[in-house]
C-alpha cells in the first residue's frame, strides 16, 4: 500500500486531486440544458446507466439524503425529464424512469463533452494519449468505489 501522507504518493494524490478537479468544473461547463444543476444531471445519467430506479435506490447510487432525491425527482418530473410509475412489487413505492426528452438530452450533452475533450486530448501526443487510456478504467473504477 503506497503512503499517501508523504513524498511522491502524496504529491501524486494532491495532483490528481487538483486535475480532476479542474477537469470537472470545464466539463460542467459544456452542458446542453443549462437550466439543470450538476446534480439533476448526474441523476438522469444514473438513469441512464440502469434503466429505473425508486428514489430511495437514486439517492444511495448519488451519495445525497432520500428527502433531497425527493426533491431532485419532483424538479425533474416538473421538466418532464422523468415520470413515476408504480413499483411492480410494492405498490407504497414508485419507481422513476427517464423520458425520450431527457434521453435526447443526454446524449446531446455526451455529444458535447466528448467533443469537447477530444479537442484536449488532440494536443497530446501518442504516448500521453496511451497512458490517459490506460488509466481510464482506474478513474472510472474510483468513481464507483
Amino acid at each position: 500500500m503506497p503512503d499517501l501522507t508523504h513524498g511522491d504518493d502524496a504529491a501524486a494524490v494532491n495532483s490528481l486531486r487538483s486535475a480532476l478537479m479542474r477537469l470537472s468544473r470545464r466539463l460542467k461547463h459544456q452542458r446542453v440544458d443549462e437550466s439543470l444543476s450538476p446534480t439533476e444531471m448526474s441523476v438522469l445519467g444514473t438513469l441512464s446507466n440502469c434503466g429505473q430506479a425508486t428514489p430511495g435506490e437514486l439517492a444511495r447510487k448519488e451519495h445525497v439524503q432520500p428527502p433531497s432525491m425527493t426533491r431532485i425527482v419532483a424538479l425533474l418530473e416538473a421538466k418532464e425529464l422523468v415520470r413515476l410509475e408504480p413499483h411492480p412489487e410494492d405498490r407504497r413505492q414508485k419507481v422513476v424512469t427517464q423520458t425520450e426528452r431527457a434521453v435526447v438530452m443526454l446524449d446531446e450533452s455526451r455529444r458535447k463533452r466528448n467533443a469537447f475533450l477530444a479537442t484536449l486530448v488532440d494536443g497530446l501526443d501518442e504516448d500521453e494519449w496511451a497512458k490517459l487510456r490506460a488509466a481510464a478504467p482506474v478513474l472510472e473504477k474510483l468513481a464507483h468505489l
